[in-house]
């Protein structure tokens, strides 16, 4: 066997194992989310997180695009335009999407907190029929009313509880995931999707970081008195949370059809909602968990596609533009 056939033939290997990191390490970010704001304010701990992960995975981005062009190409910089649509996605993304959840984990558990934000792709749905004008098939307003139902009965079941105002700030956060995906088709972000998401980091965590400054977070913060978990916590979201797994959900994307590559979007949760219960001890009642079965089941729905618009090699499979599709919620 040659040194290619061997490398190919490890390939499908690969590519399944960085689906599995992607199904780990996402799902995990939301336990390591509240273990951080434990004891740091939640809009500096997410801004600091993506400051860091977006001056680290840029080089990496620009060395990936260049590779992707072909050899002998240069590492082209994004020009202003790009950078202004990767910066605006990146406000709604990480700013109001993952900010929002990080504040919202103050109070909420990581679990309950993962299945709020398992409503993305059905915000998708409705901003993809506000923005674009898309039709809503069948099966995504199928998708809606089962997703709908499996939130009514979370939400109901913590009003009594006093969490109605974070509960409310994960579905916003939620809906400004949506919305940024949706808008991303709109906006002439880089192409390559690496690239993007370092420049939405870059500028989510400035913003981020302005924010928490002029709330008085950085000014209140007693810096000698965080403990090393959220330092680990910190690093953990800034490196395995980040990076790698940006790198390997790319690297899947290009591998694997994109329905396979999607069901991150329901693994996500399940994986949030066990390590909350086995690491953090939280507890989920039974309405709880049939709500969580709704929203996941509403994701598999929605996130449903034909065989062959998922082949390798389809434009939704493998592209830039594909990543941007499956644009990742919330953690």
């Amino acid at each position: 066997m040659t040194g290619e056939t061997a490398v190919d033939a490890r390939r499908p290997v690969l590519s399944w194992i960085a689906l599995g990191v992607v199904y780990v390490v996402w799902g995990t970010t939301y336990l390591a989310i509240r273990v951080g704001v434990g004891h740091l304010p939640p809009l500096l701990f997410a801004g600091i997180r993506y400051v860091i992960a977006g001056a680290l995975l840029y080089p990496i981005a620009v060395r990936a695009a260049a590779r992707d062009r072909g050899p002998g190409a240069s590492r082209e910089r994004p020009g202003g335009a790009a950078w202004l649509a990767a910066a605006a996605v990146g406000i709604l993304l990480l700013f109001a999407g993952n900010g929002g959840v990080t504040f919202a984990e103050t109070s909420l558990p990581s679990g309950f907190a993962a299945i709020l934000v398992a409503t993305v792709p059905l915000w998708m749905i409705v901003f993809a029929r506000l923005v674009q004008g898309k039709r809503v098939t069948w099966r995504s307003a199928a998708g809606l009313a089962v997703g709908l139902a499996g939130v009514a009965i979370l939400v109901g079941n913590h009003l009594t509880a006093g969490h109605t105002p974070d509960v409310l700030i994960a579905l916003g956060a939620a809906a400004a995931w949506g919305l940024g995906s949706v808008l991303s088709h709109r906006l002439p972000v880089p192409g390559h999707a690496l690239l993007a998401a370092a420049i939405e980091m870059l500028a989510g965590g400035v913003v981020l970081l302005a924010v928490a400054a002029g709330s008085g977070e950085l000014s209140a913060i007693q810096w000698s008195s965080v403990p090393v978990t959220s330092w680990i916590a910190l690093a953990y979201l800034i490196g395995p949370g980040s990076i790698l797994a940006f790198t390997a959900y790319g690297y899947a994307l290009a591998r694997l059809p994109v329905t396979t590559v999607s069901t991150y979007a329901y693994v996500n949760p399940v994986v949030a909602v066990l390590a909350g219960i086995l690491i953090l001890g939280e507890h989920v009642s039974w309405p709880e968990g049939l709500g969580a079965a709704l929203v996941v089941g509403s994701v598999v729905v929605t996130l449903h596609r034909s065989r062959s618009a998922a082949r390798p090699g389809h434009p939704a499979a493998g592209s830039p533009r594909g990543a941007r599709v499956l644009s990742r919620a919330g953690s």
